[in-house]
């Protein structure tokens, strides 16, 4: 019998896929890099800085001397300020034992997942979805469970197909609102019909993912499941970080709130790999969710305004249809109108990953083809990029779509 090969990777490895957003963004930098004039619209990220006060409080950490390590999941001063956030924002009492402190939220679900599941054990998630979702729960061993929720229901479940969804295996529900890609959001009313059918399987624990808490445009306030059915806090971690709203990305802050079991469970998770997020960057976030919060209307106004300019120059593209997102700075037009079309050149546009080449070949216009996400055909735009810039892209989608014969 011949020795295993010395390059034999893991199978927890081998079931997961490289996220296609980040290698979207990766093909437009190596693009700009030879000097194509492409317009990316593929990457998450606020075009907006980092507030100056949070800079400030950064620089004040290294001159203080806060280079050493924390406690693995968060510093008290930072547990303090989540649990003060949660107290101001979603009227949620949490203890320093229930917050866990991540190196993003991408880390933050990860660590709960695989702190969690195991083989056999199924995961429930509406799509369109986070690329990320069916990996992480992949990696962990456990089987990805998808629930459609197309354009006609708003890109949001009903309690129906939650509840046709549940089985004895299912481990956790995700739920994202706002969401990303789609940008829907889920009322006080809708979430409370969901919580009804979780009452139904008490061995089900709930994740919700409020990334995009206040990048939000509905026309009620924003809701998460935890403060709507406090019967349910024991089965519900909540999840949120400093990366959209206040534009800290590449700081990599993510926190959770929740049971005391499953956040020690993390922590345990996150000794044995990354240890502690930052130093610099924890004082950093405890600067953001303190201090001053009053730019963040006025940021959510200027996405608003680059939201519903998007929205209506995809809808004047012959062959889109966009509808209008809640929250976040996404949106996901669906695309159906343009399946079976044909380019200038010749080839056939048979699926979403077919017009996302002939965009960027074509428009030099880069975003995420829908099959990423889960529901196709369909893509998905960030609009978190100049008024100027957006309107370019827009006008280049819209001639590329009317090139289509």
């Amino acid at each position: 019998m011949s020795a295993p090969s010395v390059t034999r990777l893991s199978a927890a490895l081998g079931r997961i896929q490289p996220s296609a957003t980040l290698a979207m963004t990766q093909r437009v930098g190596e693009l700009k890099r030879q000097g194509v004039d492409v317009i990316g619209l593929s990457a998450g990220e606020p075009d907006f800085d980092t507030p100056d006060f949070v800079k400030e409080a950064a620089i004040a950490a290294i001159r203080g001397g806060q280079t050493k390590y924390t406690n693995v999941d968060g510093t008290p001063e930072l547990k303090a300020a989540i649990i003060a956030k949660f107290a101001r924002d979603n009227g949620l009492t949490f203890t320093p034992g229930q917050v866990s402190v991540n190196v993003g939220g991408k880390h933050t679900i990860f660590n709960a997942i695989v702190a969690t599941c195991d083989a056999g054990d199924e995961v429930v998630i509406p799509a369109p979805y986070w690329v990320s979702y069916p990996d992480i729960v992949a990696y962990a061993g456990a089987t990805p469970v998808f629930i459609a929720a197309g354009a006609d229901q708003g890109y949001k479940i009903t309690p129906e197909q939650l509840d046709a969804a549940i089985t004895p295996r299912t481990r956790w529900v995700l739920i994202n609102s706002p969401s990303n890609p789609s940008g829907a959001a889920y009322s006080a009313a809708e979430l409370q019909a969901l919580g009804e059918v979780i009452r139904r399987h008490p061995h089900v624990l709930v994740m919700t993912d409020d990334m995009y808490e206040h990048i939000f445009y509905a026309d009620f306030p924003f809701t998460t499941l935890a403060q709507l059915c406090p019967d349910l806090q024991d089965r519900i971690l909540t999840v949120n970080g400093c990366s959209k709203a206040y534009a800290m990305t590449g700081w990599r802050i993510g926190y959770a709130a929740g049971p005391d079991w499953i956040v020690k469970a993390m922590g345990k998770l996150q000794s044995q790999s990354t240890s502690n997020p930052c130093s610099i960057a924890q004082a950093a976030a405890v600067a953001a969710l303190t201090g001053p919060q009053d730019f963040l209307a006025e940021r959510q106004a200027a996405f608003r305004v680059r939201r519903d300019m998007v929205v209506a120059m995809l809808n004047a593209a012959p062959g889109l249809s966009c509808p209008t997102p809640e929250g976040a700075f996404y949106v996901y037009p669906d695309a159906s109108g343009l399946i079976g079309k044909t380019t200038p050149d010749g080839r056939r546009i048979a699926t979403d990953d077919d017009l996302i080449d002939y965009f960027l070949d074509h428009a030099r216009v880069a975003a995420v083809s829908g099959a990423a996400f889960g529901l196709s055909p369909a893509f998905r735009v960030s609009y978190a990029t100049s008024d100027a810039v957006l309107r370019d892209a827009c006008t280049r989608i819209q001639e590329a779509c009317a090139a289509l014969r």
